[in-house]
């Protein structure tokens, strides 16, 4: 049985995974061999935000009771979840793209025969830019989240990064590079 990839992009806030994510998902629209999970997150959908499935807490764990979630985590106040049918298709040979929080890696490498770790980061300077633009945070909060550095850990994955300091056409340009070598199954 050929078994597919499981791909867990990680990387600190304003290093622009979910606007890389985007332009992947534009690159592979129509390529059943690349999917893109799609999040459960205890907080309602925002414009401009993530597009992803929401629930109150009670909810949340009431799936994960359930045997819902194939994996499940918690930051900055929310729980986070990944739906095992979201990971269904790593059985039959595609790559499975998830976002997730690097705490969530062991659990994660225990998902799937080959699993990468694709890290997507920038310079400080950049992500503090990126997270004032966003307008969501005050300064002090913005360097509160630029000091807690969460290292980068995997027991058996590979680790790939990209580091997105960049025009989003390059830096997508190097993950859909990624992504497609990986698709390839002699890769």
């Amino acid at each position: 049985m050929q078994t597919g990839v499981l791909v867990l992009v990680v990387g600190p806030s304003g290093a622009g995974k979910d606007t890389l994510m985007d332009a992947a998902r534009a690159g592979l629209a129509g390529d059943p061999n690349y999917r893109f999970a799609r999040r459960l997150i205890t907080r309602p959908a925002m414009a401009g935000a993530e597009d992803h499935d929401s629930c109150d807490e009670a909810g949340f764990r009431t799936i994960e009771a359930n045997g819902g979630l194939a994996l499940s985590w918690q930051a900055h106040g929310l729980s986070y979840g990944i739906p095992a049918l979201e990971l269904s298709g790593i059985g039959a040979g595609a790559v499975v793209i998830v976002n997730v929080s690097r705490r969530a890696i062991a659990a994660a490498e225990r998902l799937a025969e080959r699993v990468v770790v694709l890290n997507i980061t920038a310079p400080v300077a950049v992500l503090a830019q990126r997270l004032a633009a966003r307008g969501r945070e005050s300064e002090a909060d913005i360097a509160a989240r630029l000091k807690r550095e969460a290292p980068l850990t995997a027991e058996r994955a590979e680790i790939v990064t990209i580091l997105n300091d960049r025009s989003v056409v390059e830096a997508a340009e190097e993950l859909l590079a990624v992504l497609r070598a990986l698709g390839r199954h002699d890769a």
